[in-house]
């Protein structure tokens, strides 16, 4: 098996057509031997059935792959072990990737050896965004991601794939394991106060850090997010860029020499001077101008409340 995709997904039986139909019409594939395993994460709608219809309609190989822990992680890595491609790429069930995606993914880990590929995630082009999504840096907090036309090496660091479109060599398991269970989001709809996101930069950052890492950009890798109504919100932004800090905060094994209730002493007149930014902001652009500095004054706060409730630690760890 030359390549696999992974498609996670929870409670969204009514996505999966869509998802996996576009995946159907993949353009350039005939030499490529490829499968789709879609993994339930413990959902309690009727997704077995749905995708036991689609593999029976569509013209491709889909596999059925059942994760009973709650979490993207722990479906992220049932279907590391359940796939069988040489290549393994995620998807996730609100992505409708372009018919040319999965053919510009195999050619680049071909002709640059690559340990992973990840490409371009537009946003639904029928949504409209509230005018205080004013960037690129904005839209990212949606899944937006676009390096452009060109593709490149990228850094694993302040550049790497997200977890919408992102692509790996199976060497890489070999390498660094799997993913990070404790980090990422463990639930959607109701639980939106558990909306953590960005464990793939964990997973990239230990890649990177295990030595050279072949990490590329493919602009022909094209997908589409669809964005539900309560992530045009305020309140979603604000929340996933604080849980972002907190997350980063609590699992941090750094040791601090000054602290103030847990949280390193040097973050409090940061906080300060972050807030004294947003009221300038406020006052003189408006609070649609001044919201991207609202989140970075919550993801502050989200940090420090890391820091205050990380568990203690026994000297020498």
């Amino acid at each position: 098996m030359d390549f696999s995709v992974i498609v996670c997904t929870y409670n969204r039986a009514n996505n999966l057509p869509r998802c996996l139909g576009a995946l159907a019409r993949q353009k350039g594939t005939e030499d490529i031997a490829w499968e789709v395993v879609v993994v339930d994460n413990n959902s309690t709608d009727d997704t077995p059935a749905m995708v036991e219809r689609l593999a029976r309609e569509l013209p491709i190989t889909i596999r059925y792959a059942r994760e009973t822990q709650q979490g993207l992680n722990y479906a992220r890595n049932t279907g590391m072990r359940a796939s069988r491609g040489t290549y393994f790429s995620y998807v996730d069930d609100d992505i409708e990737v372009s018919p040319d995606w999965l053919a510009s993914l195999y050619r680049n880990f071909i002709a640059n050896d690559a340990d992973a590929v990840g490409g371009r995630i537009h946003l639904d082009p029928s949504i409209t965004l509230p005018k205080w999504i004013q960037d690129d840096a904005t839209k990212g907090f949606l899944g937006f991601q676009d390096f452009g036309d060109e593709p490149f090496r990228m850094d694993g660091k302040r550049r790497y794939p997200y977890g919408g479109n992102m692509a790996f060599n199976r060497r890489v398991v070999d390498r660094i394991g799997y993913f990070n269970p404790l980090l990422g989001r463990k639930g959607e709809g109701k639980k939106r106060s558990e909306l953590f996101k960005g464990a793939e930069t964990d997973y990239f950052h230990r890649l990177t850090d295990a030595g050279e890492a072949r990490i590329f950009y493919e602009p022909n890798a094209i997908v589409y997010h669809q964005v539900q109504p309560f992530q045009l919100e305020k309140k979603y932004f604000r929340t996933i860029h604080s849980n972002a800090g907190y997350q980063r905060a609590f699992y941090d094994t750094s040791e601090f020499p000054h602290t103030l209730f847990g949280v390193p002493r040097y973050l409090y007149p940061m906080l300060l001077s972050n807030i004294g930014k947003y009221l300038r902001q406020l006052i003189v652009k408006g609070p649609d101008t001044a919201f991207r500095q609202q989140m970075t004054v919550g993801h502050m706060v989200g940090t420090m409340l890391g820091y205050h409730r990380r568990p203690p630690r026994e000297k020498g760890q």
